[in-house]
């Protein structure tokens, strides 16, 4: 192979990029990262939550025991599952928490992604990756059979064997680059998140959390006033990360704003005692994949590959949002691809191959694949953010709500609000739900 400035260029420095360049330069590979923000995680938003199992075994298999979970900037365990269907009278919240929560292995944990990603910079500098922050790839090299063979950043042209494209969400050079297509409005969506600080004691008294440990929310409703998206929190160390995430198609047909959504929002009944005496430290906003598994783009490029956000790689069942975890593996799985065609000496898309074949083997396309009917379920599923949560408010006002009347049996009570939507159009959704769940 012709002389290049690095052996790999990782275009972007959040969960998936800094995984590739600390595995391929643990791997005696020359690394070179180019990060558009002032730092790791300056322009990164995130709900704030990793499933840690990912990212145990990276540490496990290159740290030889020198990064244990102990050393991680995690802020919280999560202990608490709450999951809640939001009406503007009312609010239905199902609290679970376990002990298998928090197993070794099947823990995750809140983050703060300035400082995570910060941290996972810092370990692939100490394995040897060298970082230009503050600059943003404007195009990639390629040679005269259109093979990528670098980058084009800040008027500077840098040559490597491999590109990793892990840039993030809205992935401008997977797209005018590689020729991948844009995701359509309906499979992605707007987040916006805001941090609230608040001593760590008083977040374990609302939360009913041991010291140390932390709770997920999420809702559905009339947090996004009816359309397709919902709330999240996470509870960090001494603050709570709050926001929204509600689809570019139904944003567009609303006649409001995610901002007022969200200002609405945190003036309910049932979300206004959470941030209530907290101070707001932080508003941010960004692009989230919510496509699944046929958002996939290709992945795989001669001399170039696809990871993490850039790769659409998110999955949001309604009761549980990933994607760190995915960004963690595949920027693993695309280090160790790059590093075995730069070792046989073929780096075209045929030598690269065996990503899209690692990644077609791992949890991350596995699990994408289970659930690919999900997403256009649930933006169809449009009675699930309007009419479901007002009907769950009438049953269980119908269950509580005491007046001095006689009452009937519960059954007498509760058919009758259900017959008004159609019990067995109710089942119908309910099934074609479970079936792509």
């Amino acid at each position: 192979m012709a002389d290049t400035d690095f052996d790999i260029i990782v275009i972007g420095a959040g969960c998936a990029g800094a995984i590739a360049a600390y595995v391929a330069a643990k791997k005696g590979k020359s690394v070179l990262v180019v990060e558009r923000g002032e730092y790791a995680g300056a322009k990164n938003m995130t709900g704030g939550r990793i499933y840690a199992h990912s990212l145990k075994r990276v540490f496990d298999d290159y740290s030889e025991g020198e990064i244990t979970t102990e050393d991680i900037p995690y802020e919280r365990k999560i202990t608490h599952e709450r999951i809640s269907l939001l009406d503007p009278a009312s609010s239905m919240t199902i609290d679970f928490t376990s002990d298998q929560l928090g197993v070794e292995g099947r823990d995750s944990y809140s983050v703060l992604r300035a400082d995570f990603d910060q941290w996972l910079a810092e370990q692939a500098e100490d394995a040897g990756a060298e970082f230009i922050n503050g600059i943003a790839v404007e195009h990639l090299l390629k040679d005269d059979a259109g093979k990528v063979c670098g980058i084009e950043a800040g008027g500077d042209e840098i040559t490597a064997q491999v590109v990793i494209d892990a840039e993030g969400q809205n992935s401008l050079i997977s797209e005018r680059e590689l020729g991948n297509p844009r995701p359509k409005r309906d499979a992605m969506a707007v987040g916006i998140k805001e941090v609230f600080e608040l001593p760590a004691d008083e977040i374990e008294s609302r939360f009913l959390c041991n010291e140390g440990e932390g709770a997920a929310m999420l809702w559905a409703g009339d947090a996004t006033h009816g359309y397709t998206g919902g709330g999240f929190l996470y509870t960090n160390k001494e603050s709570i990360s709050l926001g929204l995430v509600a689809t570019i198609e139904d944003l567009s047909q609303s006649d409001t704003t995610i901002y007022q959504m969200l200002d609405d929002f945190k003036k309910h009944p049932s979300v206004a005692p959470i941030i209530k005496g907290a101070t707001l430290s932080e508003h941010s906003g960004h692009m989230v994949s919510e496509g699944g598994y046929n958002s996939i783009p290709e992945l795989v490029f001669d001399g170039c590959l696809v990871t993490g956000d850039a790769a659409n790689l998110c999955m949001n069942l309604g009761y549980m949002v990933r994607g760190m975890d995915l960004a963690v593996e595949s920027g693993r799985l695309a280090a160790e691809a790059a590093c075995d065609a730069i070792d046989a000496g073929d780096v075209s898309k045929a030598g690269l191959a065996s990503y899209r074949t690692k990644m077609d083997n791992s949890f991350v396309v596995q699990d994408l694949k289970t659930y690919a009917l999900w997403p256009e379920t649930m933006e169809n599923w449009h009675r699930m953010f309007t009419d479901y949560p007002k009907m769950v408010g009438e049953i269980f006002n119908s269950m509580f709500v005491v007046d001095g009347k006689p009452t009937q049996h519960l059954k007498k009570r509760i058919m009758p609000i259900v017959k008004q939507r159609g019990l067995f159009k109710l089942l119908g959704e309910v099934k074609g739900a479970l079936k792509a769940l």
